[in-house]
């Protein structure tokens, strides 16, 4: 290999060269038109400027805002114990194991579904509709 046959790579382009006689095609004003804003150097126009109207951002009402504390709960399903042995002790770090809980944060049981087993759950919070069921199949409810 020697420089007589080196290629360039195909997914390089190469860069339009203005400014270089008219018969280029972007000789004089480079393909920029003549005066005005877009036309200058660094003349690029922000996204929402609407040309000194009042932007749609600033004519539109603020509302409402946003709780920082606000606790945002897992949430996993009655039905979803099915995939647990009868008789185990359902905790945060068993679900996370098993793939039922894709981030972190305290876990709140909710009652969609049917309990066939008795399963002791340990969790941070419980629907009182879920504890009902699961005390129902012979389960019990205990707190973090």
């Amino acid at each position: 290999m020697d420089l007589s046959n080196l290629k360039a790579p195909a997914n390089q382009k190469k860069s339009r060269r203005v400014g270089r006689g008219e018969s280029s095609g972007v000789g004089k004003t480079c393909g920029k038109g003549h005066k005005g804003q877009k036309s200058r150097s660094g003349g690029s126009i922000s996204p929402g400027f609407e040309g000194g109207q009042m932007p749609l951002q600033r004519r539109l009402p603020k509302k409402g805002f946003t709780n920082i504390f606000k606790i945002r709960y897992n949430v996993v399903h009655v039905k979803d114990l099915s995939r647990f042995e009868p008789g185990a002790v359902i905790t945060p770090d068993l679900l996370r194991e098993r793939g039922l809980l894709k981030r972190g944060g305290p876990v709140k049981l909710l009652s969609d579904g049917e309990v066939t087993s008795a399963y002791t759950i340990v969790l941070d919070r419980t629907s009182s509709a879920a504890r009902k069921k699961i005390e129902a199949a012979g389960g019990k409810v205990e707190f973090k």
